[in-house]
């Protein structure tokens, strides 16, 4: 563990039977300005690798790489590569103790040593809420390594906020600094099954390892001076711009804060996006619904 940041690793015990979930852990633990710190990530390859397509799955709070368990199936029968790393804080990386840990630039800063440590290449960025507000500022700063988006129930925070439902959620976060990963997921996903919600909260044995969590809400830059919020601007001006790949979106329209609205409006900043897919019962995390999304992506893309 690092002498420099003091952090908790959640035992790999409490990620056995995970229901729909049997992907083998990955670990780096010498990430360049993160040694001692150790990144886990799934890698799954198809049988055949010609012509790779690498899908890079960004997941958001409070989830970790078993979100795109229903999507990942999918992605190797097209003949892709599909890499989800967790954040951390998140999922099975370490978990920084203290709060002051996690900014933005720790965590994209991660993504973008974590991309160059695996020279990942023709990439295929999925990103969902925060895997969002960090993975959409990427492309611009390595654009040789993107060639596709798919997006769903997230924006770019280039200094406002995105709306009373977020405020209301970060009130509740600070309001309960403790709350219960699994029953929060249950109760904003009702597809869940409770071995579902579980696989989500287990990550976090007691609070002591939700620092990250915590955290998150905070960071999302609702003014102008955040840390984060000049990048964002730079990002949504070269989406709309300089962009030349691909692009697919996916809706969950009952997302009470990152829906319909939000992501129109993101839609006008993606040069060449396509009218989204609606998932009419998909809430805020729409990867639940995640294999016809994925079908629909990888049909769209496959037209060119």
């Amino acid at each position: 563990m690092s002498a420099h940041i003091e952090a908790l690793r959640t035992q790999e015990e409490r990620f056995q039977a995970l229901p729909g979930y049997d992907y083998r852990p990955h670990y780096i633990e010498d990430l360049a300005g993160y040694e001692g710190l150790r990144l886990h990530f799934v890698d799954e390859r198809p049988v055949k690798a010609q012509g790779l397509q690498t899908f890079l799955c960004l997941h958001g709070e409070p989830s970790w790489a078993y979100l795109y368990r229903k999507m990942i199936p999918h992605f190797l029968a097209g003949g892709g590569r599909v890499v989800a790393p967790d954040f951390f804080g998140f999922g099975r990386s370490d978990k920084p103790v203290a709060g002051a840990v996690y900014t933005f630039h720790f965590h994209r800063s991660m993504l973008c040593r974590f991309i160059e440590r695996l020279d990942l290449r023709n990439i295929t960025l999925v990103v969902q809420d925060w895997g969002g507000l960090l993975g959409l500022t990427l492309p611009m700063d390595m654009p040789e390594r993107f060639s596709r988006l798919l997006v769903m129930n997230t924006t770019l925070a280039v200094g406002a906020s995105p709306g009373p439902g977020f405020d209301g959620w970060k009130a509740y976060v600070k309001a309960n600094p403790d709350f219960d990963v699994a029953a929060l997921m249950k109760r904003g996903t009702s597809v869940l099954s409770a071995a579902e919600a579980a696989a989500y909260g287990a990550p976090f044995p007691d609070t002591r390892y939700q620092a990250g969590v915590r955290r998150f809400p905070e960071l999302v830059m609702v003014s102008p001076d955040m840390e984060g919020a000049e990048l964002s601007k730079r990002a949504a001006r070269w989406w709309a711009h300089e962009w030349q790949g691909q692009s697919f979106m996916a809706v969950g329209m009952k997302d009470p804060v990152l829906g319909g609205p939000v992501m129109a409006e993101l839609r006008t900043t993606i040069r060449g996006c396509p009218a989204p897919l609606e998932i009419a019962d998909g809430g805020h995390f729409v990867q639940e619904w995640g294999g016809d999304i994925a079908k629909a992506a990888l049909a769209s893309f496959a037209q060119g």
